[in-house]
């Protein structure tokens, strides 16, 4: 017996019903499941991993470097003694990171072991552009000091050409710190994952593609502008006789320094229908290829907000007294701040007694310590 219309109707309804509820679940599930999945990473990430790299008897395989991208893994197999360099820079960049923002809002706290800073290098903001300079920075310094001191089969001292203010009676030689072959390998290894990624003229990702470029050679030309002559003496009993030149890295807080200061004067620029980046803003000046670039205002950072990357300035240390970016008012955002007072107990007015001991008294002394509502 044939079911009649009636029934095949409410059977075709329940299955289109069914249809639908199938559909937008596993809709669901993709786009839930998306965003679960585990991010690329950055190759930033091997800073993390330098401790355990520098226990390897021999370089690290590539395949088990975090973060990196497929054009990166190719330079990888090509100069693979150059990784233990690539995470001695970025391990030197993270600290002086810290370093130089240990008083600001973000502080560049590291949120998990593969993306390291998170979300926030995700928006082309001000904190990007530094992250991104420093990068390279550590990596450029890190190659070419490994140059200099023999680790790495490719390269060796500085072939750098004599100074023309060098004076004519000093000798140019001595082993120099390999700056032309380490800005020239970390342009490679670095710029290659933002070339390798394809992105819609003019939309914000290509946008950000190229700033992240700008910000890297910026932080290269860094090591370069703040590396100097350094030259020494040679004769009997310090007469001088003979004088060596070659060209050195600054120490890498001078180089951080620097790009803080490019950091607080960034330029804000927009990317073009073209594919370029424009000023925002055509009354400010024009950004050399020293000056990092940024294409979005910085969250403030107050609050903890996991999407951006923030955890904000609650519990944070504060200095009641100061009016700068480390002051109560300032990094708790005006919420006040909590002050815990307590004694400590320190030895002091220390003395010495023949022979052979030192006596001191203890002092009580009282401290207060100002932490962010």
């Amino acid at each position: 017996m044939k079911p009649s219309k009636e029934v095949r109707r409410k059977h075709s309804i329940i299955l289109r019903v069914a249809y639908y509820v199938i559909i937008w679940t596993v809709y669901i599930i993709l786009v839930t499941s998306a965003k679960r999945l585990p991010p690329n990473g950055t190759w930033i990430s091997m800073g993390l991993a330098l401790g355990e790299l520098l226990q390897m008897s021999e370089a690290p395989h590539c395949h088990k470097l975090p973060g990196l991208s497929a054009g990166q893994g190719r330079i990888c197999q090509l100069y693979q003694d150059h990784m233990l360099a690539v995470a001695s820079g970025a391990h030197q960049a993270l600290l002086e990171c810290r370093h130089q923002f240990q008083h600001r809002r973000w502080n560049c706290s590291v949120l998990d072991e593969l993306n390291v800073f998170g979300p926030v290098t995700s928006i082309p903001s001000r904190e990007t552009a530094f992250t991104h300079a420093l990068a390279a920075a550590g990596v450029t310094y890190a190659v070419s000091r490994a140059c200099r001191d023999g680790h790495l089969s490719s390269c060796g001292c500085s072939r750098m050409g004599r100074p023309k203010t060098l004076k004519k009676d000093w000798i140019w030689g001595g082993c120099g710190d390999n700056l032309e072959y380490g800005y020239k390998f970390t342009q490679g290894f670095i710029d290659v994952r933002e070339r390798e990624r394809k992105f819609k003229k003019g939309s914000r990702r290509q946008g950000q593609s190229l700033m992240n470029l700008h910000n890297n050679e910026a932080g290269r030309r860094a090591v370069i502008k703040t590396s100097r002559v350094t030259c020494k003496c040679h004769g009997v009993s310090g007469s001088c006789s003979l004088i060596t030149c070659w060209q050195q890295l600054s120490n890498f807080r001078e180089i951080g320094d620097y790009i803080r200061d490019k950091y607080d004067g960034a330029t804000e620029v927009r990317v073009t229908k073209h594919g370029r980046l424009k000023l925002r803003n055509s009354k400010f000046r024009l950004p050399t290829a020293n000056d990092l670039v940024y294409l979005e205002e910085s969250p403030n950072y107050c609050l903890r907000n996991v999407s951006i990357g923030s955890l904000g300035t609650q519990g944070r240390t504060c200095n009641r007294t100061s009016i700068d970016l480390d002051g109560c008012n300032l990094l708790c955002c005006g919420r006040g701040y909590n002050t815990l007072k307590s004694t400590i107990k320190e030895r002091c007015q220390c003395k010495f007694k023949w022979c052979c001991e030192v006596e001191c008294k203890t002092c009580i002394k009282s401290v207060e310590l100002h932490t962010c509502k």
